[in-house]
């Protein structure tokens, strides 16, 4: 996947009206919206600096020449699997093939080192990253800007993040309340309802009787935690994914008017963000998320649930994860019991699993049935986003 580069006239276009919808769903003041068309239209090397930060934190890589020199050097094997293509190229701009073909070889030893001393100097005068090689304030602004634009050139031209409230429910979910067509807008028209309905009345031609719409529930403002497995076995991929995931969550609903608040959660909590509006500081937090240690999920669920304001809101948990809790003396039990004091609190929990395992899946299962909310596992990382904003959509269609 590309960040949006841009160097033609029309092209520049195409990222000025993504700007403007971008902006124009979210509150964003006068110099936000400039830091964000500025990204947009950034020049190639702006946006593969910003692009290398927001990797290296995803795969927890500090960003050292000759550290990362060494490691490829001594094991070019164990260092992709650590890196990933995508990583390797930013780094030394050159393929991860054409590294391994040469690896051995002194006089490509010696080009190698110059350009990842090279690149990461150009960081440091650049000032995304300081003299420890740590991303600076400015780097992570610069990186969670693209991170987002990635994520949104690829989810808004689809259509994805337009999508009507009333989509139907996955896995454990319930269709919408239908109702007989009155004057509705012809977007909301249940066109499988209508179609059954004439089939049932012997019709050849569907007539305005027979239409069907989905009805529209009146609902208050609703409150989303988005809470996100940072331990170690997520580095890499499937971190970035579920990064750009909660980006997408933030964006689509807080241009629904609601909120979404942030946990970052391993052996115990890294960070913990309550639900709001503020979209630019939820994706420079989002961004900065690296991983480490083990899982401990039923202290996630009592965090979120002293994050939730009092009152008669929608409120809903989101936890990403891709294994069983590891950590306390009985890790399942905790969690199962963690669920149940977040549903006395009318706090609803949905669960995107990774690649469970059997148990896993069970567990998993067992705490979606008690916290009234969905299951969904996941198997291709790439869908992740999409999985997220259909559990918002679900979750909207439901609190009534």
């Amino acid at each position: 996947m590309k960040v949006v580069v841009i160097f033609s006239s029309s092209a520049k276009a195409e990222a000025s009206s993504l700007a403007d919808e971008i902006t124009g769903n979210l509150s964003m003041n006068p110099d936000e919206k400039r830091l964000m068309r500025s990204v947009l239209e950034a020049d190639k090397e702006f946006i593969d600096d910003a692009k290398l930060i927001s990797d290296s934190i995803s795969h927890g890589i500090t960003l050292v020449p000759e550290a990362i020199f060494e490691q490829l050097v001594r094991n070019y094997q164990l260092s992709k699997r650590v890196y990933g293509e995508t990583l390797l190229r930013e780094l030394t701009g050159l393929e991860e093939d054409y590294i391994e073909n040469n690896i051995k070889l002194p006089e490509f030893q010696r080009e190698l080192k110059s350009r990842l001393v090279k690149k990461i100097e150009g960081l440091k005068e650049n000032g995304l990253i300081d003299n420890e090689s740590t991303a600076t304030e400015k780097g992570i602004e610069l990186a969670s800007l693209a991170l987002c634009m990635e994520e949104l050139e690829n989810l808004v031209p689809k259509g994805i993040l337009g999508e009507r409230i009333h989509k139907k429910a996955g896995l454990e979910g319930q269709k919408a309340d239908l109702k007989s067509f009155r004057k509705n807008s012809y977007r909301d028209i249940a066109i499988k309802s209508t179609l059954k309905r004439a089939i049932r009345r012997g019709k050849k031609e569907i007539g305005i009787p027979d239409l069907m719409v989905f009805e529209k529930k009146g609902r208050g403002e609703s409150y989303v935690v988005y809470a996100l497995d940072a331990s170690g076995s997520m580095k890499g991929k499937k971190l970035e994914q579920c990064k750009k995931a909660g980006i997408a969550l933030a964006y689509k609903a807080i241009s629904e008017r609601d909120k979404v608040g942030l946990i970052v959660f391993g052996s115990d909590i890294k960070k913990s963000i309550e639900p709001t509006d503020n979209f630019l500081m939820l994706i420079k937090e989002i961004t900065s998320i690296s991983a480490s240690k083990q899982t401990n999920i039923s202290k996630t669920i009592i965090e979120a649930i002293s994050l939730f304001p009092r009152g008669e809101f929608t409120k809903h948990l989101v936890l990403i994860t891709d294994a069983l809790p590891t950590h306390g003396d009985n890790p399942e039990k905790e969690t199962l019991e963690a669920v149940s004091l977040a549903r006395s609190n009318k706090i609803t929990i949905s669960l995107i699993g990774i690649m469970l395992n059997e148990s896993g899946r069970k567990l998993a299962e067992r705490a979606a049935e008690l916290g009234e909310g969905r299951l969904y596992v996941v198997k291709d990382v790439g869908e992740i986003d999409k999985v997220v904003l259909e559990d918002y959509y679900n979750t909207r269609i439901f609190s009534g």
